[in-house]
């Protein structure tokens, strides 16, 4: 037997061995990751109805950075590297610009997504703060297409 059919067998065993196991998780079962929001202005408890860190605000650049980084580590690995979706959840860049949009992430982020009982998008806004949440969306702003 060659070494890559070895290889491809202990790989396999070692596949379908996790998912017998239950070590295997899907992709919604990770923890979410923290964001340092240092610089940009504190919002308090009560959600705003619509972005502070727009193009306007004087830490945009920062912002838009936090929430890049932000959106890698909690956002990605469902809606796509560099917010291009693979199909499965919706591509973030089409969002509408301005109130529409920023009502839509708000109520997204903060209820999540539920079918049949299955759960499609966690809660966000139950693991990451609100400037976290804003962050983000400051960063798909830059990313939006008119496609």
């Amino acid at each position: 037997m060659s070494i890559n059919k070895k290889i491809l067998g202990l790989t396999t065993a070692g596949m379908l061995a996790a998912v017998l196991s239950g070590q295997a998780m899907a992709h919604g079962d990770v923890t979410p990751q923290a964001v340092d929001v240092t610089g940009l202005k504190m919002l308090g408890d009560e959600w705003l109805e619509t972005n502070p860190y727009t193009p306007d605000y004087e830490n945009h650049k920062l912002a838009v950075e936090i929430g890049t980084s932000a959106y890698t580590q909690n956002c990605a690995r469902c809606h796509g590297l560099d917010a291009i979706s693979g199909g499965i959840a919706p591509d973030l860049r089409y969002l509408e610009p301005g109130i529409e949009g920023d009502e839509w992430f708000k109520y997204r982020v903060i209820n999540g997504a539920v079918r049949d009982g299955r759960v499609y998008m966690p809660k966000m806004a139950d693991s990451l703060s609100q400037e976290a949440l804003w962050a983000i969306r400051a960063y798909l702003e830059t990313r939006a297409t008119d496609e």
